[in-house]
């Protein structure tokens, strides 16, 4: 980008180069999802189009390279992996890009998201229907995939699967899912089955009936783990991912050890200065100038760089520039914007959405006692250790094992990217978040070490 005080952008389309040495950092599938990948595009300019919500792959995908030939080497070295990070990191599209490149090689890739699944066998039917969909991919895949469809699907349309389950007793799911993975293992070069949102389909079970749901998700997990022991050495290799941590919920189940072989890999926000880049680069050779300033200001106002609210940030000061006429942006802009529309109703269609995540990974008592420690930490600025004392004592009345459902709920709060451990405490690390947990509480939170104080 040539070196003065301003960039251009396009209110309409986004035209964007990558600069080559912006890399290894990661990409979202988020609202303005406008990325290009150098090492597949060498054009100096690409026009980008905003996607909304959905993953990106090939010429779309921005960056994380260094990551991405990381999980490559791992998952053609037969690791499974334990694909972690906090919302809006880019899991899926980093998931889908390493599909589709392997698949350029001649793999096999079976993308299944089971967030909607309700039992095992949902899962295996979704494992089937992608198993369909790639079936002509080789004859000897054909042929594996063919047998076992013969054997189990009762219906087969353009739109539908419809697996045979529980013909021989409530947990046929098991031999039904073994035979087809066995189909698949024998595909050369290789099978990467990526379980995109596991997490959320285990915390779908553990809140039916605690006994019953608690027993099937054990038993899913040891089901996958077996899989894993089967083919090992095999082609089949399994990435499982999640938007709420999977380590915390095995850790709640009593079944760490379901997980132990995965090697974990992590996803992390951009720094400050890819955070930065990566503005520039959606502001390049645009219509409407906008100050230099307005990059760092941005990255500021949100306090770290999640990849999905650093690129819907500019989208909505584009929109701003765009409905008031503006010929220029600056950084009083940026917190305009923020104050007004991220804050705003911006921020109440994309915020509580972290909250319902997090509620879906925590039992109805624990998640209230998060809900308590985020109250806290975004009116008081800090949760301390003396608030965490005075939450384990209110909490203590009516629940006997509050200093572990406090442990619980800062596990998982510190895991899945809402609070980060700093000095006398945890603070709410993500700004945005921050000031809209403070907006929601702070005419009613009363400080815990108050309420503790007016106990009797």
């Amino acid at each position: 980008m040539p070196a003065s005080q301003t960039c251009r952008f396009d209110s309409s389309v986004t035209a964007t180069r990558v600069n080559n040495n912006v890399v290894n950092q990661s990409v979202d599938n988020s609202i303005v999802d406008t990325y290009c990948h150098p090492q597949h595009r060498p054009e100096a300019t690409l026009e980008m189009k905003p996607h909304a919500g959905t993953p990106v792959t090939g010429a779309n995908f921005f960056n994380r390279d260094a990551e991405l030939r990381l999980l490559e080497a791992k998952v053609r070295s037969g690791t499974h992996v334990l694909l972690a990070g906090q919302r809006r990191m880019g899991k899926t599209s980093l998931a889908r890009e390493l599909g589709r490149r392997l698949q350029d090689d001649g793999w096999a890739f079976l993308f299944v998201d089971v967030e909607d699944a309700d039992s095992p066998s949902d899962v295996i039917r979704d494992i089937a229907k992608a198993a369909h969909a790639i079936a002509g991919t080789s004859s000897r895949l054909t042929a594996a995939l063919g047998r076992w469809f013969k054997e189990n699907v009762e219906e087969l349309s353009a739109f539908e699967v419809g697996v045979k389950m529980r013909t021989a007793g409530d947990y046929a799911w098991r031999q039904q899912g073994e035979a087809l993975m066995q189909a698949c293992a024998d595909h050369e070069p290789g099978v990467l089955l990526v379980l995109d949102e596991l997490p959320i389909f285990l915390s779908h079970l553990l809140a039916r009936d605690a006994r019953e749901g608690t027993e099937e998700a054990h038993l899913f997990l040891r089901w996958l783990r077996g899989l894993r022991q089967q083919h090992a050495g095999s082609s089949l290799v399994q990435v499982v991912s999640g938007s709420i941590g999977m380590a915390p919920l095995v850790k709640r189940m009593g079944a760490p050890d379901s997980i132990n072989d995965l090697y974990s890999f992590r996803l992390s926000p951009w720094n400050r200065a890819h955070s930065i880049a990566c503005l520039k680069s959606l502001a390049e050779h645009s219509e409407t100038a906008v100050d230099e300033a307005v990059f760092g200001a941005v990255y500021d106002a949100l306090g770290v760089g999640i990849p999905h609210f650093i690129q819907s940030f500019f989208v909505r000061l584009q929109d701003f520039a765009v409905m008031n006429g503006r010929a220029r942006l600056t950084a009083e802009d940026v917190q305009t914007v923020y104050d007004n529309e991220l804050l705003g109703a911006a921020g109440d269609s994309d915020l509580p959405h972290y909250q319902s995540r997090l509620q879906k990974s925590l039992d109805e008592r624990t998640y209230q006692v998060a809900m308590e420690i985020q109250a806290e930490a975004a009116t008081q600025r800090i949760f301390t250790t003396d608030a965490r004392r005075a939450l384990e004592r209110i909490y203590s009345n009516v629940l006997p094992d509050a200093r572990e459902r406090v442990d619980e709920a800062l596990d998982v709060l510190v895991h899945d990217g809402h609070l980060e451990r700093t000095d006398g405490g945890h603070r709410l690390a993500f700004r945005l978040l921050d000031d809209w947990l403070r907006t929601r509480f702070r005419d009613h939170h009363v400080p815990l070490q108050k309420r503790v104080g007016g106990q009797h």
